[in-house]
Parts: structure tokens; C-alpha cells; sequence
């Protein structure tokens, strides 16, 4: 199951969620932005970053690392990355701070005795998601994130219960992001059932919305590519707005199958950043 994803895109559609996990959290919660950030020479890819507001300088930064695989040196790399981004960005920040979660201490890194100054001071966090206490009973954002550990006899039941509480609790726009998301859960946590099989599970239909449904339609008056490239231009242009000449020129370039998987994509994109970075990673 990949779990990175699922939580990258829980922390880019609540960044403020990181800090529902930490006994003391920023005043300024609220303000940080989720990024990913390089370090160069030598360089390293710290996907999980989430950085004070540029208002506030200098600011403090927190390192996010969601392990669910056992790692016998992560400490040593995550330290590392962070202490080198920090130094190499000194002027921007005050302080920096690292959240590591794990599914169970299980998963832990077994020889932490190097690490005994940090791993027991303030500066670094480690949340295990199985001692949170009961699904239900926690905040809708981090019941998402426990989500993902839960047996896969009781996940189903679970996965309806998070929906229907997001249809209540949450704003239509927001309650719209999280059924994304618990369905995109539920795809990895089962991957040998159809989709059909997942929707029939959930009670719902995946990935089509009525903006979605009602372009699809238009598009298939259209021959194959033609009506997918048209399909693609249009949710586009309505996701991230109007695209300029040079991104319109790079997607009339793309094949049948690239296409298909943009238009997958691009449910999950909101910005022109996310469309630059899916153009660039092909």
C-alpha cells in the first residue's frame, strides 16, 4: 500500500493536520504551507516539509517522515537531511523541529542509542498511529491517517463511517476532498478488487463528479484521442485555470496512454504547480 502518498495529500489539503499530532503546536498553525524541498551538495529530497508563513522570519521549520516500512537508519538520514537543509537555510529559520510517524513501534528503528540526546529532548516527535486511541473518537483529518493501519475486516465499516461524518462535519468542498481521499485509501488497502467492487463497498461511485461526468460526455462525440485530449484541456482549464501556450503545446504532444493518466492525475491537482511537475516527471 503506499502510504507516502495518501499522507502527502492529506498534509497538501490540511497542512494544519501535522500539528493535531503535537502536544504543543505552533501558535500559528493555521499559516504553514506543506511543501517538498531539495538540498544540494550533496543533494537530498526532503518530501515532507511544512514551512512557517514568509511573514513570520525567521520562522520555525517542522520535517514530516511517514515510516511504515522498517528503516535501520532512518534517524541517521532524516538528522541528517534536516540538519543540512537548516544550516543551508539558516537566515530563514529560528529552529527546526522533526515528526516522525510510524503505524506501531514495531516498525521503529531498532538501535536508537546514537540518537538518545534528540529522540528524548523537545525537538523531535514520534507519533504512533495505533496508540491514538479509537477511530471514531478522533478528529475527522487524523481518523484519515489511522485509517490506513486499520485491519482490513474493519476497514470497510470504518471508511463508511469517516464518510458519512465528513458529510456532516465538513463544508462541501472539503467533505469532496476527503471521500477522494478515503476512497483512494481503500483502492491501495484492497488492490485485488475491481473498482466496481470498492464503489459497492463504499456505497459510492469513485473519481466522478458532476463536472467530470458531464465533460466525459461531451468527449466521447469526439474520436478517441481527439475527445480525450479535448476532456483533458477542459478539466484543466477548470481545476487549475487557463493554460498558458507553452503547457498546451507540451500536452498536444502527449500520447493515448499519457493522456489517460493525466486525466487520472489531475483530480488530485490544485495548482499550475501540480501540472508543471506531472509534465516534468514524464
Amino acid at each position: 500500500m503506499r502510504r507516502d502518498s495518501i499522507f502527502y495529500k492529506l498534509f497538501q489539503q490540511s497542512p494544519s493536520l501535522l500539528f493535531e499530532l503535537l502536544t504543543n503546536p505552533p501558535q500559528n498553525a493555521d499559516a504553514y504551507r506543506f511543501d517538498s524541498v531539495a538540498v544540494k551538495e550533496p543533494k537530498f529530497e526532503i518530501d515532507g516539509v511544512f514551512l512557517p508563513p514568509e511573514s513570520e522570519s525567521p520562522g520555525v521549520i517542522y520535517f514530516c517522515e511517514v515510516q511504515f516500512q522498517k528503516d535501520e537508519q532512518l534517524y541517521e538520514r532524516v538528522f541528517a537531511e534536516s540538519s543540512l537543509y537548516f544550516y543551508r537555510n539558516r537566515a530563514r529559520f529560528s529552529d527546526w523541529q522533526a515528526v516522525i510517524i510510524y503505524p506501531s513501534r514495531s516498525v521503529e528503528q531498532s538501535d536508537i542509542y546514537p540518537h538518545r540526546t534528540q529522540l528524548n529532548g523537545n525537538q523531535v516527535h514520534r507519533v504512533y498511529l495505533d496508540e491514538l486511541g479509537d477511530i471514531r473518537q478522533l478528529p475527522l483529518w487524523v481518523a484519515l491517517m489511522v485509517l490506513t493501519t486499520v485491519d482490513d475486516e474493519l476497514a470497510p465499516q470504518e471508511a463508511r463511517y469517516l464518510l458519512e461524518r465528513s458529510s456532516v462535519e465538513q463544508p462541501e468542498t472539503a467533505s469532496r476532498a476527503i471521500i477522494d481521499l478515503v476512497t483512494t485509501i481503500m483502492v491501495y488497502k484492497f488492490e485485488g478488487l475491481s473498482q466496481k467492487e470498492v464503489e459497492q463497498m463504499l456505497g459510492i461511485t469513485l473519481k466522478e463528479t458532476r463536472v467530470y461526468r458531464e465533460i466525459k460526455e461531451e468527449g466521447r462525440e469526439e474520436g478517441r484521442e481527439q475527445g480525450e485530449r479535448s476532456l483533458i484541456y477542459r478539466l484543466l482549464t477548470r481545476r487549475v485555470g487557463e493554460l498558458p501556450q507553452d503547457v498546451g503545446d507540451r500536452i498536444a504532444t502527449l500520447n493515448l496512454e499519457q493522456l489517460e493518466n493525466l486525466g487520472e492525475a489531475l483530480l488530485d491537482f490544485t495548482s499550475m504547480a501540480d501540472l508543471h511537475a506531472w509534465l516534468e516527471a514524464q
